[in-house]
């Protein structure tokens, strides 16, 4: 295969060359035209559009760099089921040994397009880093943490850890307020008081339910408040208004809030 792989290859004029600069050039221009534009269309929108036009950036991307490749391909090597096979070959050796972890990721990026483990405008946990999904690329991707972090995450990661991916393209997305109240108090004047803070909020989706958990602890009485925001968004400004409002209710309800105790002293060790 060595020895044939030297004439497989076209001799390049600079036709060919210009040709190549080209498909480059369009393909570059095309993909930067794409990640620019539909992001910024995305953003004018709500709801599932909004979604729906975040997700069709890396797709779009990906057909671009193949169709780029399907063209480029006939302006180096003689196109025949020969040629492909040897070149395909020894790029696949070349990859496998040299940029295996690289490769893994490219892999992984294009089964990510394919099954959408995640995709622009969701809000995924993938490695304990939490944050919406802002792009996805051929062999990571990036979001940006609520503390305003960008942090590139590989599609490796695909391979061996979890993804939590909180709204899965949709707009709706779950909020959850906790509260520890001291177990002495009226559970269902409770639960009406939190239900009120969460309809009265000017960021609720009325559309979706609203939820009042209780769950008792040694401590006392844990109490989740779960409602959706109009916008995922809104996520982080729905949860405090329901946090500060859930709060200022119960204290002019009366209701004592739990407080933990503190640890017992370690017994002393015995000779």
């Amino acid at each position: 295969m060595d020895q044939n792989l030297g004439s497989i290859f076209k001799h390049l004029g600079t036709g060919a060359l210009l040709d190549l600069a080209l498909i480059l050039a369009a393909a570059a221009a095309l993909i930067l035209l794409l990640q620019k534009t539909l992001p910024w269309l995305a953003n004018r929108l709500r709801g599932r559009r909004r979604h729906a036009l975040l997700a069709m950036v890396p797709l779009l991307r990906l057909i671009i760099i193949v169709g780029a490749f399907l063209l480029a391909l006939p302006k180096v090597i003689e196109p025949s089921f020969q040629n492909m096979l040897a070149v395909l070959g020894s790029l696949g050796l070349a990859l496998g040994f040299a940029l295996k972890d690289y490769a893994s990721s490219l892999v992984a990026g294009i089964v990510a397009v394919g099954e959408a483990p995640y995709r622009n405008g969701d809000w995924v946990e993938i490695d304990g880093v939490y944050g919406e999904v802002t792009h996805v690329g051929v062999r990571a991707l990036q979001l940006v943490t609520p503390d305003d972090n960008l942090v590139t995450i590989p599609h490796q990661k695909l391979w061996d850890g979890a993804v939590s991916n909180a709204n899965n393209g949709q707009p709706q997305l779950q909020c959850v307020a906790d509260f520890h109240l001291h177990p002495e108090h009226d559970g269902a004047r409770v639960h009406a008081a939190l239900y009120d803070v969460a309809l009265t909020s000017p960021y609720l989706a009325f559309e979706q339910p609203i939820a009042v958990v209780a769950e008792e602890q040694p401590w006392g009485t844990r109490y989740r408040l779960r409602a959706y925001p109009i916008d995922a968004r809104q996520q982080f400004r729905f949860t405090t208004d329901l946090t500060l409002r859930g709060k200022a209710e119960l204290l002019r309800l009366g209701v004592a809030f739990a407080t933990a105790s503190p640890a017992p002293d370690p017994a002393p060790l015995q000779d």
